[in-house]
């Protein structure tokens, strides 16, 4: 990550987290749309819950985007608890697209090519770290 991705990031957020529950609540529906495959991993949560949590986990990575190597530990917690909700490689995939669309909504004509880029950059960074993560936890 850049520093100018990590503005970006942050100046584009400072527009979502005002409206973050609706985002998130678009986030789902969207998930749920182009993988329907994800929804029992959300069975057991309240949805209002749900929301709140991956809000705050956006938060959390935008708080933390200047020392990675600070939130890494809660980053590869996060992964281990999703590889016991089991969680799938391709189920990362799914919430990037969800991530992104929403994110394309929310932000209008703000959405531009380099905040794209950033969002991708920053969730591929989380995602990978979550993924390693859940497959180190499967594999001992």
């Amino acid at each position: 990550m850049t520093p100018e991705q990590n503005d970006l990031l942050r100046e584009t957020w400072r527009t979502v987290a005002p409206i973050a529950d609706d985002a998130a609540k678009l986030f789902y529906d969207r998930l749920f749309e182009i993988d329907p495959g994800t929804r029992p991993l959300f069975a057991r949560p309240s949805m209002p819950e749900q929301r709140a949590k991956l809000v705050e986990a956006i938060r959390l990575a935008i708080d933390g985007l200047d020392e990675l190597d600070r939130i890494a530990p809660t980053i590869e917690a996060l992964g281990r608890r999703h590889a016991g909700y089991n969680a799938a490689d391709a189920h990362y995939f799914s919430v990037g697209a969800a991530l992104l669309w929403t994110l394309e909504q929310g932000l209008g004509a703000s959405w531009t090519p380099d905040a794209a880029d950033a969002w991708s950059t920053a969730y591929t960074l989380i995602a990978d770290t979550m993924r390693r993560a859940a497959a180190e936890s499967l594999a001992t």
